[in-house]
């Protein structure tokens, strides 16, 4: 449990520092590409990311792998938060960055978060599926761009940008609970059809 949790923790601190980035960019289209190492380093080194192992569920759903998934995404929120803070805390900046765009993200309709979490799921599955079959990062360098770029949400990621931002209140914590359940669902879509496929064709 220890093991599973502090590669979790690894994993987060590789997304803040992705998210670090992307509040420091000026440029949205560099920051969005540069938050790619983030995951490059995550599936290099093999740590624990909540949204990278999700979509494996329908694969593996025995209890050893639902205990893994929860205890990554402990450690993803405890290193996220930490990160949030220290850069809050040292980049004032980012923070004010980060307060801007967590504020936006709270305009949204439940229903809205629900749907771009939902399609960052996909793209995050797709990529690391993709690097798990064919060991390239190609899947990697395209997909994180193109879910920042079109306004998708990462549960992880924004745990990172609402420590920074100092945004806490009940409808935060709503908002990431919403965003974690569309992540999870999108990213289990493809599988769960390959699945269905499979077992049609049978």
């Amino acid at each position: 449990m220890l093991r599973d949790t502090l590669s979790g923790i690894s994993a987060g601190t590789c997304i803040s520092h992705g998210g670090a980035v992307f509040l420091a960019c000026e440029n949205r289209t560099v920051g969005a590409v540069l938050f790619s190492v983030a995951l490059l380093c995550i599936c290099f080194k093999g740590y624990a990311l909540f949204t990278g192992k999700v979509g494996f569920l329908p694969e593996n759903h025995a209890r050893p792998a639902v205990q893994l998934l929860l205890l990554c995404l402990l450690g993803n929120l405890i290193a996220t938060v930490i990160c949030g803070l220290l850069v809050r805390f040292a980049v004032p900046a980012s923070g004010e960055t980060a307060f801007a765009v967590c504020s936006a993200k709270l305009l949204q309709s439940p229903a809205a978060t629900l749907i771009r979490g939902f399609f960052c799921g996909v793209l995050m599955y797709l990529a690391v599926s993709v690097w798990r079959d064919r060991q390239t990062p190609v899947g990697i360098l395209f997909c994180i761009p193109v879910f920042i770029l079109s306004g998708f949400e990462h549960s992880i990621a924004d745990m990172f940008y609402f420590a920074a931002s100092g945004i806490v209140s009940v409808q935060a914590f709503g908002f990431l609970w919403i965003v974690i359940l569309g992540n999870a669902l999108g990213a289990m879509l493809l599988p769960a059809l390959d699945l269905l496929g499979k077992g049609r064709a049978a």
